[in-house]
């Protein structure tokens, strides 16, 4: 399944990927809108087969876990092999 990220959630007034706690996402194919938290999203894009991104057509953006040695795991966005920060520009719900 493949989900487009839209808005997220912070957990206080710190925006950095890490601190993002819900994501609302649409499903690409059905259309179907939904959120979940932080952990559901971490397990659930860690998954073959799902798929996150963030954006459309040529400015459509891969999501990923990480997995830091300190702290919780959580999602950012994947471009031309480097780690960014694309959730954390999106509206907030």
């Amino acid at each position: 399944m493949a989900i487009e990220i839209t808005h997220v959630r912070f957990g206080g007034t710190t925006k950095t990927a890490d601190e993002i706690v819900r994501y609302q996402w649409v499903n690409v194919s059905t259309g179907t809108i939904g959120d979940n938290d932080k952990p559901t999203m971490v397990v659930w894009v860690g998954k073959e087969e799902n798929s996150a991104y963030v954006g459309s057509g040529a400015d459509r953006v891969r999501v990923g876990g990480v997995r830091p040695t300190q702290g919780q795991p959580y999602l950012r966005t994947y471009v031309d092999g480097e780690w960014t920060n694309n959730l954390v520009n999106l509206p907030t719900f």
